[in-house]
């Protein structure tokens, strides 16, 4: 295997891994090691090309970082991502190369569940590298993060609706959820439980099928679902999806999902605010999976009531930044940046 390093400013290390007996092609950002060593998730992707792969990690692990710092998990961030079809190159070969790769950072980067990777492509991870963490609990972790994800997505959305309504009460609101995957159907049965209309769409038309079936929820296209007066568009899929394209379309109150980098670029959060849009930034509602990870890392290991806890805390951080967003006349996610700077620059000041 070929491991070579990238540089990139204001990263502390990123580097790319080549090996063509397992035909792994994967890159690895740690992002900022402030806080503790980087904990972010390892995602599989058919992606266009290696530049669009390697974008996508280093812009993971900044999320990463700010994510952590806000939800005070103790750890930095970082993130992997592996180049390929996971329908296509998984293999028991690739995942302990990717151990390797992942042990060669020699503990600043730790690895974790992310979209197509499995805790039994963890396991086999595990085999190579004692840097993982969302195992299942029969090995010691905390199993799949995906339901404390969306718990927490949840629980911002209720926020959310306080803020821009006064009322924080789900019943008879209508949310869209875009993307329903592990993350996106947790979702999707928690807001039905607390009686939303939900309104749901997904690439994956067998996706889509199983939730109408399981909790009667009514399908869209992934193109309509911009343009539906809603209370809440929800993404839960990719990123990228508020955009130029998109942001004229918009008929909802608020934007509040689980996707990492909502924003294809930081001024589409001017855009949601000059529209009038709430938008609860993408790191700081989707928190709950790195709060339950990073929980095995604690003294004494993993223990859930402390997880529920903290991600019982995500509404109070997203008030504290819209808060912060209102008083300085900023879009909500200049606000979440310069609070996790702030959380940053002042653990850096108190290391001297």
């Amino acid at each position: 295997m070929e491991i070579s390093e990238i540089p990139v400013k204001d990263y502390q290390r990123v580097a790319r891994a080549v090996d063509p007996d397992s035909g792994l092609h994967a890159f690895i950002a740690v992002h900022d090691t402030t806080l503790g060593a980087s904990l972010g998730g390892l995602r599989m992707w058919p992606y266009e090309n290696e530049g669009e792969a390697l974008l996508d990690a280093k812009r993971l692990a900044r999320g990463m970082t700010y994510k952590s710092a806000i939800a005070r998990t103790g750890v930095g961030g970082g993130k992997a991502v592996i180049w390929g079809d996971p329908k296509v190159v998984k293999s028991e070969q690739l995942y302990l190369a990717m151990g390797r790769f992942i042990d060669a950072f020699d503990g600043a980067y730790i690895t974790a569940e992310d979209v197509n990777t499995t805790i039994a492509d963890l396991e086999m991870i595990r085999r190579a590298t004692t840097r993982v963490t969302g195992l299942s609990p029969e090995m010691g972790g905390s199993g799949n993060p995906s339901p404390l994800t969306a718990h927490g997505v949840f629980l911002g959305i209720g926020a959310a609706l306080q803020w821009v309504h006064g009322d924080a009460d789900l019943q008879g609101r209508r949310v869209a959820v875009q993307g329903v995957g592990a993350v996106g159907s947790a979702l999707v049965q928690e807001l039905v439980a607390a009686g939303a209309e939900v309104l749901v769409a997904d690439k994956r038309a067998e996706s889509v099928e199983a939730v109408v079936r399981e909790f009667g929820v009514t399908p869209v296209t992934d193109r309509e679902i911009y343009s539906l007066e809603l209370d809440v568009f929800a993404p839960c899929a990719l990123g990228a999806v508020i955009n130029d394209d998109t942001v004229p379309k918009l008929r909802c109150k608020i934007v509040a999902g689980s996707a990492n980098n909502v924003l294809l670029d930081p001024r589409h959060g001017l855009a949601l605010r000059e529209r009038g849009i709430l938008y609860a930034p993408d790191y700081v509602i989707n928190a709950g999976g790195i709060i339950n990870v990073s929980a095995e890392l604690l003294e004494g290991g993993y223990d859930r009531d402390t997880v529920m806890e903290r991600v019982a805390r995500i509404p109070q951080s997203l008030e504290q930044l819209w808060t912060i967003a209102r008083a300085r006349e900023i879009p909500t996610s200049d606000a979440a940046d310069c609070l996790a700077e702030e959380i940053l620059c002042a653990a850096r000041m108190a290391r001297g």
